[in-house]
Formats: C-alpha cells, structure tokens, sequence
C-alpha cells in the first residue's frame, strides 16, 4: 500500500476541471496526496476542489493555458516556489482538434492549435518541472496520450499527430532522466466517455468503438487508476512506457 500511497506528496493534474484529469485528481486526493488541478475553465477547478474537500482531501487549484508556453513557465515556478517540490505530475489537458473532414480539407490554424495544446504543452510542462526533479532525485511524469497517436484516427490526423508527438517525446526523455530517480510514461487510452469525446462526431465516435474488442467506451475512473500507478513510486522500473488502455486494440 505505502508504494501507491501519495502521503506527503504533491501532485500536479491538468485538464483537471474533467474527465480524465477530473477522475485522476480525485483520485490522487483519495491516497493522500496534495492535489493541485490546474485547467482553463475555473469554474470547474473549483468544483473538483470542493467535492475532494468535501470528501477530506486536499486540493488548490491554479488557472493554467498549456498553449502558453509563458504561462506554463511561470505557472510551474509559482507552485514550485510555494511547495518547494512537485512529486509528480498526471497530463490529462488537451482537445479533440478538427474531426469528420479529409486532411487537405483542415485548416491549418485549426491543426496547429491541436498540435500547440496537445504536444507543445506537454513538452512546456516536462521542461519547467525537470530542473526541480532532477535536484530532489525524484519525480513521476505521466502524458496522456491516445491510442490515435499508435494508430492514427481517420478524420482525426490533427488529433493523431500531435498525440503520436507526445508518444515519441516521452520515449526520449525517458532515456535522458532514466538515472536521476524520474519516470516518464504516456498513457494511451481508446475512445473514453469525456466531455472531450462528446463533441466528435457520431461518425468517428462509431468508428472508435468498433476498433474496441471489449466493444464499449472505457470510463474516466478506469484510466485514473492507471495514471495512479505510473505516477506512484510502485512505477520504479518502467519509463519511456507507453501504457495500453484500450479494451484490447492495442496490443502493442
């Protein structure tokens, strides 16, 4: 239990105020860590807060545009100022992008800012919190990324190849921080009920689950559990991991 435990230790969630990062937060509350959420949408920050408070966690949030890189720089510094260390950090921010039309059909403002949240975000954040895990010897950073980004979605390429970015940026990294005590992991989950997944067509929606052997969507709570582990110390030995979660359509 003491590997899975987070007693003592502060733990980072994007994309906090929902789904994914919604479910890991209050996890990550559930076993004892401090949990900073951290999302655009404050309103939504502040009612995970209040329902890990009201359930005897500890949480703050912090209002935070991983498109920024400014903002993830200056962000990353306040918090490390005020906790002195960040134990690990669960990725879970980022947006569907343009779906339903043939690659020559998106526009390119529309591909990039996928591509600008989902992979360049990511990269902001692993930057503004290596320094401080090197120092400490510890540190847990878990990307979620998308089964898309192993396999492409059709419709979906903005989507698929700012995820597929994040897949390969964390085998990199991993190889660069195996020996300074950090792990760098992604997540790859299939299509997965979110708020997120409810703006994508009923087409492509369709698609997703049809590629699923288990043949449903998987749910938000099943996914923080695995985010949990690889952000936990029992997570010692694999890095660079890209994690299946999927219902068995990947298998590799």
């Amino acid at each position: 239990m003491e590997l899975i435990s987070f007693n003592g230790q502060v733990v980072l969630v994007t994309g906090a105020a929902s789904g994914i990062g919604k479910a890991s937060a209050i996890l990550f509350a559930s076993r004892g860590a401090k949990v900073v959420c951290l999302d655009l949408n404050e309103d939504g920050l502040k009612a995970v807060v209040n329902e890990i408070a009201a359930s005897g966690g500890s949480a703050s949030y912090k209002t935070m545009d991983v498109s920024s890189q400014e903002a993830v720089k200056g962000g990353i510094a306040d918090l490390l100022k005020e906790h002195g260390q960040i134990h690990a950090l669960a990725h879970a921010a980022g947006i569907s992008g343009p779906a339903g039309k043939p690659v020559e059909e998106v526009e390119w403002e529309a591909f990039a800012k996928t591509v600008e949240i989902n992979l360049y975000g990511t990269i902001w954040l692993t930057q503004a919190l290596l320094p401080s895990m090197k120092a400490n010897k510890y540190g847990r950073i878990v990307h979620v990324a998308s089964i898309a980004g192993k396999e492409g979605n059709p419709g979906m390429a903005a989507y698929s190849a700012s995820k597929a970015g994040v897949i390969g940026f964390v085998k990199s990294v991993a190889k660069e921080t195996a020996t300074f005590g950090i792990s760098i992991n992604a997540i790859a989950p299939a299509v997965i009920r979110t708020p997120m997944n409810a703006t994508v067509t009923e087409e492509v929606q369709k698609y997703m689950v049809s590629r699923i052997p288990m043949g449903r969507l998987g749910e938000v709570e099943e996914v923080a559990e695995l985010i949990a582990f690889a952000a936990s110390k029992a997570c010692s030995f694999t890095t660079g991991f890209t994690f299946d979660i999927s219902g068995g359509r990947a298998t590799y």
